[in-house]
C-alpha cells in the first residue's frame, strides 16, 4: 500500500501564545496540504531546517530578544500513515522530547489534539519561531505556499509574518 504523507500546518494554533486557542480555532486558518513521499522540495526544506536544527534548539533553550513562540514539526505514523504537527511548546527530555500536539489530526488515529506526546530527534521534520514579528525558519510551510492560493499565502504571510 501506498504511504500517503501529510503535512498539516495549523498556523493560528502553532503561532498563537499558548494553546489558548487550541480547542476552538478558526477552521479558515487550518491548512491541510498532501505531499507524495520523497517530494524534491519537501525532502530539500526538510534538510534545510534539519541542518539548522542544533542552532535552533540552543535559541529555544535562551532566546534572544523579540523571539518567542518557538515550535518543533513531527512526524506521526500509524500504520503506512504519516502525519506532520507541530509541537507547541516543547521541551527536551533524557530520552528525546516532549511537546503538545497543537493540530487536529486528519489521518492519523493514535493522536488527538492537545495530547502531551513524546518523541526523538528522528521525528522532527522542521522547526519555527517568531522573531520580532517576523517568522523564522518553518521551511516547509514556504513548499506549502507553493500549493495554496494566491489568497491563503497573502492572508498567512500578512497574519504571521512569512517572508518566504
Amino acid at each position: 500500500m501506498k504511504r500517503t504523507v501529510r503535512t498539516v500546518i495549523s498556523l493560528m494554533l502553532a503561532l498563537a501564545p499558548g494553546l489558548a486557542g487550541a480547542q476552538g480555532g478558526d477552521p479558515g486558518d487550518d491548512k491541510t496540504v498532501i505531499f507524495a513521499p520523497g517530494d524534491p522540495e519537501m525532502t530539500a526544506a526538510t534538510a534545510r531546517a534539519l541542518a539548522r536544527l542544533d542552532e535552533f534548539l540552543a535559541l529555544a533553550e535562551a532566546p534572544p530578544s523579540g523571539a518567542d513562540r518557538f515550535k518543533l514539526k513531527v512526524q506521526v505514523r500509524d500504520g503506512n500513515v504519516t502525519e506532520h504537527f507541530w509541537i507547541i511548546p516543547f521541551r527536551r527530555t533524557e530520552a528525546g522530547f516532549v511537546g503538545i500536539l497543537a493540530n487536529q489530526p486528519e489521518q492519523v488515529h493514535n493522536v488527538v489534539l492537545g495530547q502531551n506526546i513524546q518523541f526523538t530527534r528522528d521525528d522532527i521534520s522542521d522547526w519555527g519561531y517568531t522573531r520580532d514579528g517576523r517568522q523564522v525558519g518553518s521551511f516547509t510551510v514556504c513548499v506549502m505556499f507553493k500549493r495554496m492560493s494566491k489568497e491563503e499565502v497573502d492572508y498567512m504571510r500578512g497574519k504571521y509574518g512569512f517572508d518566504c
